[in-house]
């Protein structure tokens, strides 16, 4: 595995394609490395944009190529492939690489989160208007109390016969589905016995369910407001209700690509965390809602961008809007950490849900998929403030889980066994 530490600091020395054009770097001037990214049109890809449009990875010798595609499987598979250096990624993605899960584990890592939020529950505004009169809402209910709505038309649908519920999410080892499914099972819906789980996409989960294919998603912005907006969806839940400190994308990163390039590589985190700065800042919200728009990267309004950059929601078709504090962070409250306890607690939905075994021998391959030490090194001489720690309490004080539970890294065990609803393991997970 790559050492920052003991790399050698001159880039004639890596690895990889080298442009012509010379940058300063830290007072030199070096040729600029090629990294080309792959990313998904999210506006949580949006400190990639801003490291590539800004500057902040020309200063540090970098010419980011940015990537568009269209899955996660895609975006796995091309980085195990070469043909993407490192990717925006799903938090999940290389725990499950680093645990040898899905169709290609080809075991990559994370040294740096993007952010954190984005993400939100919708569902079709015909299954909340059952809900509606099921249940009473008149709108401005809670996460939880909309949950419990929703199992109330479950168990309605059940007794009279109808075809089960269908609920989609954008790959198994993701935020979406263990966020989707810890908020389902809050309310006591089981989401394997009592609906129907797919996955799709996530630029396709609008189109989904304009055709009724599926009654509703969760995925990251700007796909939720879209729906509400084309008058098909009503948001019923964000990731800020279910665990306001939920990792969500990070920066995957191809470990051959890591150990021929180590210096590209700490250039490249110091240039994300100039970028995620800028980005938190809201006097730049502007400026990053017209690069989001681009058709090259999220190519939605720059005006519904800015809207969600500010955590203002339009939740549903009639107009109701909602103020979502911290709706989407960059850089604050340690937004870029990878921190190894969430990592744990990655792997604690994994087993709750029977894609994993618990395993005392896997939790040091799980912690091989966060790496705070190179985040650290990196980092922690430049003024970025930088944990002490690698794990700590998750679900406490004003971060709290929507169940109310906290999680302590060192019992992964007691804490899944805590869950009245679980699925047990099942060795073939598809994704």
């Amino acid at each position: 595995m790559w050492d920052l530490e003991n790399a050698e600091s001159g880039p004639m020395q890596e690895a990889g394609s080298v442009n012509d054009t010379p940058s300063k770097t830290k007072g030199r001037c070096v040729p600029e490395r090629l990294v080309r990214v792959g990313f998904i049109p999210l506006l949580d890809m949006a400190v990639l944009v801003a490291a590539a449009e800004q500057g902040f990875a020309r200063r540090e010798g970098i010419r980011l190529e940015l990537i568009k595609d269209v899955s996660w499987s895609n975006i796995r598979d091309r980085l195990a492939f070469r043909q993407f250096d490192v990717a925006h990624m799903l938090g999940p993605m290389p725990v499950a690489s680093q645990l040898h899960l899905g169709s290609n584990p080809y075991p990559c890592f994370t040294p740096f989160a993007l952010g954190r939020g984005g993400n939100a529950i919708t569902l079709s505004v015909e299954l909340y208007r059952e809900m509606q009169a099921l249940a009473g809402l008149d709108g401005s209910e809670d996460a939880l109390a909309n949950g419990l709505a929703l199992k109330q038309v479950v168990e309605q649908r059940r007794r009279s016969g109808k075809k089960p519920l269908v609920l989609a999410m954008t790959y198994p080892f993701s935020s979406h589905n263990y966020e989707f499914r810890f908020w389902l099972a809050a309310a006591g819906i089981n989401p394997d016995t009592d609906l129907t789980m797919t996955i799709v996409p996530p630029p396709l989960t609008v189109d989904a369910m304009t055709a009724q294919a599926i009654d509703g998603f969760c995925v990251n912005a700007p796909w939720n407001m879209i729906a509400v907006e084309k008058g098909i969806g009503r948001m019923v839940a964000t990731k800020a209700d279910i665990w306001p400190s939920a990792p969500e994308k990070v920066l995957g990163v191809s470990p051959e690509w890591a150990e021929e390039n180590p210096e590209t590589l700490s250039r490249l985190i110091v240039a994300l965390d100039a970028a995620a700065r800028w980005c938190d800042d809201e006097q730049n919200h502007g400026d990053l809602a017209d690069m989001m728009s681009d058709p090259a990267h999220v190519g939605v309004p720059s005006e519904m961008i800015l809207r969600l950059l500010s955590g203002k929601l339009t939740v549903d078709p009639d107009g109701r809007t909602r103020q979502v504090r911290n709706y989407m962070a960059f850089q604050d409250q340690h937004a870029n950490f990878p921190w190894v306890s969430q990592a744990l607690w990655i792997y604690s939905q994994m087993i709750r849900w029977g894609q994993a075994p618990y395993d005392e021998a896997w939790l040091s391959r799980v912690r091989a998929a966060y790496r705070p030490d190179m985040y650290r090194t990196v980092l922690g001489h430049m003024g970025t403030s930088v944990p002490p720690i690698d794990s700590k309490i998750e679900g406490a004080g004003t971060e709290k889980f929507i169940d109310g539970r906290s999680f302590t890294p060192d019992d992964i065990l007691g804490y899944v066994e805590g869950f009245d609803i679980r699925t047990a393991i099942n060795p073939a997970v598809a994704d």
